[in-house]
């Protein structure tokens, strides 16, 4: 607007702007460079204006993620991560080319600044190999579609949900809420648990005299009552059923379940099936183990070598006189 408005009133005064640069006299020349100046930085800031407006109206009018489907939530997730830091760039590209130009207009030869910055740029990459490192990096994340902002990661000792990144580093919000900013060179493997399913095992202990088919059948109810359920069903992708007979342990029989989910529902399912499971195996008469000691006192010799065992704790528990 303000270009236009300088344009418009040359026209309606009759002033040519080009005569300025044709004449030899101090002042003729410094005005004409400080037009050229102020039509650079105008230009300049246009462009990023356009930038950024279509930038953050893309990223306003993304609507929310829960009441669109599977293909449109990939979609967005990717313009929320890749959107801000092409706007980042565009802003440092812009700034830098007009800050070259308006040098150029100064009478200042930008070649050999291009070459300085050049062999300046190396020395640098030299001193800063980890920030190089941490780009790099952060930009082959990127191009892996590794994660996504609103995803739940596990990057060796960190994890949380991605809130945001920048070139260098990326920000974990823990589940207990601290914030974690990683640069991206210490990220290492990374391991996404916000994608297509997760098969969540559950574990659980029943006496030796259990019926396993009877306790297969009653987990294989539970696990189709829950996909029935309004609420849990579309959190729940295979319903739960007994995996397999994992070990016999000293107490009692380690049975395996396992059921697929969506990303973060298996909790909400968890915290509904250990209730069922112990309401409906106490129903049917199962049990689940628990420690317990068994002392026999068939023949002498085990009675003798009891009655021992006994005395010999009684005299330790009593209290020593001086």
């Amino acid at each position: 607007m303000i270009f236009s408005a300088v344009v418009a009133l040359t026209w309606a005064w009759g002033f040519e702007i080009g005569d300025l640069t044709d004449r030899r006299d101090l002042a003729s020349r410094l005005t004409g460079a400080g037009i050229e100046i102020l039509t650079i930085f105008l230009i300049g800031d246009l462009l990023w204006q356009i930038i950024k407006t279509a930038i953050d109206t893309t990223l306003q009018g993304l609507p929310d993620s829960e009441e669109s489907g599977e293909v449109e939530t990939v979609r967005q997730a990717k313009l929320r991560t890749l959107l801000p830091i092409i706007r980042a760039t565009a802003m440092v590209l812009l700034l830098t080319l007009t800050i070259m130009m308006t040098l150029s207009q100064l009478g200042v030869e930008i070649g050999p600044l291009i070459a300085s910055a050049g062999v300046f740029g190396i020395a640098v990459g030299f001193g800063a190999q980890t920030l190089v490192k941490d780009i790099f990096s952060g930009m082959f994340y990127l191009l892996d579609d590794a994660f996504r902002i609103g995803e739940y990661i596990i990057a060796g000792k960190y994890k949380g949900t991605v809130e945001s990144f920048s070139l260098r580093s990326v920000r974990l919000r823990h589940h207990r809420g601290p914030i974690y900013t990683i640069p991206f060179g210490d990220l290492g493997a990374v391991q996404n648990l916000s994608r297509d399913f997760v098969i969540d095992k559950l574990s659980f202990n029943v006496s030796y005299d259990t019926d396993l088919e009877k306790a297969r059948k009653l987990i294989k109810q539970i696990g189709l009552e829950l996909a029935e359920d309004p609420e849990l069903g579309p959190k729940i992708l295979g319903p739960l059923k007994m995996q397999r007979v994992e070990n016999f342990g000293d107490y009692g029989i380690e049975i395996k379940t396992k059921m697929t989910c969506v990303p973060g529902g298996q909790w909400e399912v968890r915290q509904k099936i250990y209730p069922l499971i112990k309401q409906r195996f106490e129903e049917n008469g199962i049990e689940f183990a628990r420690p317990s000691v068994s002392v026999s006192d068939k023949g002498s010799d085990n009675a003798a070598a009891a009655g021992a065992v006994v005395s010999a704790h009684a005299k330790k528990a009593a209290p020593t006189q001086a």
